[in-house]
């Protein structure tokens, strides 16, 4: 389903990644190669813009450098909630926003904390994003299951699922 209200598609992607701790980072590296990695995400109202801790001495940064243009994927397997962002990420040295989203589970990365020279921050800026939630994709596999086994699912109805698209420009 196509949500063409863009303050009801941004809530309901607002709600789809709220809670899923780990992004996944797509970028491009110099030789044209994606490549994906983890980030953690931060626990902040989404308007638009995601925030992540870097290394700036890591390759994600060196890829932003030859391609600012990113991919963030989020998923929730066991709630059946998905979302891509599409944007650009530039990288960022603010210590006042550092000392906003800094949380002490980043010590694992930065062991210096905040005082680490290494430390970036990485700004997402989204263009686009678009949300799956699929509330029936347990009574979908039960079908398909069915189909191989010969027995009829518990699940007999499969609701609709949501997906939606939001554009930032």
């Amino acid at each position: 389903m196509y949500e063409s209200n863009r303050a009801e598609s941004l809530e309901r992607l607002t709600e789809m990644i709220k809670g899923i701790r780990v992004a996944m980072l797509v970028t491009r590296s110099g030789d044209g190669t994606l490549r994906s990695r983890p980030m953690a995400t931060q626990e902040a109202p989404f308007d638009g813009t995601r925030w992540f801790f870097a290394a700036n001495q890591s390759a994600t940064v060196s890829d932003l450098a030859q391609d600012p243009e990113v991919v963030l994927a989020y998923a929730d397997l066991g709630g059946n909630r998905y979302a891509s962002l599409s944007g650009r990420a530039e990288l960022v040295r603010d210590p006042d926003k550092a000392r906003e989203l800094w949380s002490p589970l980043y010590r694992e990365w930065f062991p210096k904390g905040l005082e680490d020279p290494d430390l970036a921050l990485l700004k997402v800026v989204v263009s686009r994003a678009e949300y799956w939630d699929s509330p029936g994709t347990l009574g979908t596999v039960g079908k398909i299951l069915a189909e191989f086994s010969g027995e009829m699912p518990a699940v007999t109805e499969r609701p609709e699922q949501l997906h939606g698209t939001v554009r930032f420009s």
